[in-house]
């Protein structure tokens, strides 16, 4: 009766992730997969292989520095005592709860010709830079977008290590650098993965952020998505963006799981 009654719970929302999500997904890409030449059509292009190398390595570049920056900020944050823990992750959490707009508009203020790091250059007797519609300025602006999303997710799994794992690896003398590659990094690695996959599909898939700080110049692969919907019309190059697009989240999360699988051997092997 138990399995019964937990069946008909979940026959709703089966019933709507099925209609409301992969329904549409498949109706997207089915078209895609009865013309595989175009696929080879698309890489043919040297526009379109600029903008999906661009992509891959831009938003890969994003996923390392949110690692570099969030992993030791999240385990800085655990330290800290519940009250300052939630007072800054509620800090870190605030950009979030502005328009991406508004904050893109924020970063061509800070990037551009006239801005705030050029007038500071200015000031000081250096010649300007050009920051606005380049690579750095996407990436910039990806990692202020997604470097709260690496933080909230690793935080918890950071707070699940325990102060007791760590004190016990200072008792044994292990210096806080190596406690914390040693005992920190491969426990919060599963944390890690998800992370990672998180922020470099977000990076990938991010559309008016590196619109409005790349511009036409500095295209990715949303924005050639974009394009192709609402000024081409055209759904089937669409879809295969798409299917583009989820096939390398898939494969940078398959990467993950390699370098994960890697790393709790080598720790097996060293227990």
């Amino acid at each position: 009766m138990k399995k019964t009654t937990y069946f008909l719970f979940l026959i709703v929302p089966m019933i709507l992730v099925v209609g409301a999500l992969l329904l549409p997904l498949v109706g997207s890409l089915l078209p895609t997969f009865l013309q595989p030449s175009e696929y080879v059509r698309f890489f043919q292009d040297e526009y379109n292989r600029t903008i999906f190398y661009r992509s891959i390595r831009l938003s890969l570049i994003t996923t390392v520095l949110c690692i570099l920056l969030g992993l030791p900020t999240s385990y800085w944050l655990s330290l800290l005592s519940e009250k300052k823990r939630r007072l800054l992750n509620s800090l870190i959490l605030f950009p979030l709860l502005t328009n991406a707009v508004v904050r893109g508009f924020a970063w061509i203020t800070i990037l551009s010709k006239n801005g705030i790091i050029n007038q500071a250059l200015k000031a000081i007797h250096l010649p300007t830079i050009q920051l606005l519609y380049t690579d750095a300025a996407i990436v910039i602006g990806s990692v202020y977008l997604f470097l709260p999303v690496m933080v909230n997710t690793l935080s918890p799994v950071m707070e699940n290590i325990g102060s007791e794992t760590i004190e016990a690896a200072h008792t044994l003398g292990a210096k806080p650098v190596v406690v914390f590659l040693k005992v920190v990094l491969p426990l919060s690695f599963s944390g890690l993965l998800i992370a990672g996959v998180m922020v470099f599909a977000g990076s990938i898939s991010a559309y008016t952020t590196p619109t409005l700080l790349g511009g036409n110049k500095k295209m990715m692969l949303a924005s050639l998505l974009y394009q192709q919907t609402n000024a081409l019309s055209n759904w089937d190059a669409a879809s295969r963006i798409a299917f583009i697009m989820l096939i390398c989240s898939l494969g940078v999360q398959k990467l993950f799981s390699i370098i994960s699988k890697k790393v709790d051997r080598r720790e097996a092997q060293n227990v």
